[in-house]
């Protein structure tokens, strides 16, 4: 879970997603979730089966945001979810035991819950402002690590996370961070993703086993 890559095409310009997300996994991501809005089901299940090649290739955990039909219809490896979508024990009843199961949350309270229904991760945020997502609330580090300690399933900071900050996440006991713009905004997107993945493992891990 250490650099999980959450896709938007809005970033990319003229670039093709798959050949991104496949130079973004050369640079050492290690955990995709495509996120595409304005799109329609079968378009994004076009993209969802190109980029399941792409991370089959690679043995990476491809996961879909927010659609368990599509999830379910592509045999992706699982789904994230968000606080206003389907209950975590009903998304995991759907989704069978197999499946990888994530969840946004933003309180300790949303974090129990979650790993109690089911949820193998957590996605916490937003950790910093960012562009992505314009209504998401930031929370403070107090925060964060209050949520990392109530579970003992892998937790992610999303929201906000570049090269510039992530040293302010040093004490968070995160493990690992969720990026779009950092990595997709970036000419050169493998050095770039690279680059976090050296990031993550000194800011976040120190003399912990990775």
């Amino acid at each position: 879970m250490s650099l999980y890559l959450v896709t938007d095409r809005s970033w990319l310009g003229n670039r093709n997603l798959p050949d991104v997300v496949e130079e973004a996994i050369r640079g050492n991501v290690s955990f995709v979730q495509i996120r595409e809005k304005n799109i329609n089901y079968q378009e994004f299940k076009k993209l969802a089966l190109e980029l399941k090649v792409i991370t089959d290739k690679y043995h990476i955990p491809f996961v879909i945001n927010d659609n368990i039909e599509l999830a379910i219809d592509i045999d992706a490896d699982g789904v994230h979810l968000g606080q206003d979508d389907m209950e975590t024990s009903k998304a995991r009843k759907l989704l069978g035991n197999n499946k990888i199961l994530g969840i946004s949350v933003n309180t300790v309270e949303q974090a129990v819950l979650a790993e109690k229904e089911g949820a193998d991760y957590l996605g916490i945020g937003s950790i910093f402002n960012t562009g992505t997502k314009l209504d998401a609330k930031v929370i403070n580090m107090d925060i964060i690590k209050n949520i990392v300690d109530s579970v003992s399933i892998p937790t992610v900071g999303i929201g906000g996370i570049n090269k510039d900050n992530i040293h302010l996440l040093e004490n968070s006991k995160l493990d690992g961070i969720a990026v779009v713009s950092a990595i997709l905004k970036e000419k050169d997107i493998e050095l770039s993703a690279k680059n976090l993945s050296r990031l993550v493992k000194e800011n976040l891990y120190d003399d912990k086993d990775i």
